[in-house]
């Protein structure tokens, strides 16, 4: 047992500054100018797509402890949803910041004007309650079942990143779609472990007698 709790404690902090890589790459590219002629674009780009990439990191924890018996890699879930909470933050700031001058009014009017945008503020609202009841307190304050029906929300933010992306690119959709697909992959293997499997076992096992 101590043993494990050594490996822990190293494995939790490499995936956490593996987590960071891609911000602390994006920096490194702007400071040495490796980033195109518009690092704006850049910039948005990368982090809208880190975010949904988490969403999807975070959602393929549940089936990987199904399907291998690690039980362990749950402990990874909350830290991968915070950075994808993280990641959309810094996607929106672009926009707010770069774009809109943090013009709020042009903001609120730009939301429900452009589809895309629309899109991707839903999945980052979605987000925020997932953000901030991520504790073990919020889970002893909302009880086990509130708590877990509350963050099936990030089944909704991520449906909405891949429309807010698919939305966006309007024309080069081979990105979105792939998004999009595996998505559906991991969806639909909760679909199959919370209604379909529970069915099969009470078929195939043997009545006792």
């Amino acid at each position: 047992m101590p043993q494990r709790r050594w490996i822990w404690w190293i494995v939790k902090p490499v995936v956490f500054l593996l987590c960071l890589a891609p911000i602390a790459l994006l920096l490194w590219w702007l400071q040495t100018q490796q980033l195109s002629a518009n690092p704006l674009d850049d910039i948005t780009d990368q982090t809208g797509t880190w975010t949904l990439r988490f969403l999807l990191i975070t959602l393929s924890i549940s089936p990987i402890r199904r399907i291998t018996g690690w039980n362990s890699v749950i402990r990874f879930r909350r830290m991968l949803g915070l950075f994808a909470f993280f990641y959309g933050l810094l996607h929106f700031t672009t926009y707010v910041w770069f774009v809109q001058f943090f013009d709020f009014n042009a903001i609120l009017e730009d939301i429900p004007k452009r589809p895309f945008i629309t899109a991707g503020f839903t999945a980052l609202v979605l987000m925020f309650p997932l953000a901030l009841t991520s504790t073990k307190k919020w889970i002893l304050r909302l009880g086990g079942k509130r708590w877990q029906f509350l963050h099936r929300l990030i089944y909704l933010s991520a449906v909405a990143g891949v429309v807010h992306y698919l939305w966006l690119v309007k024309r080069d959709t081979d990105n979105p779609l792939v998004y999009g697909l595996i998505l559906i992959v991991l969806l639909g293997f909760r679909a199959w472990f919370h209604f379909v499997q529970p069915r099969v076992q009470r078929i195939t096992t043997p009545v006792a007698r």
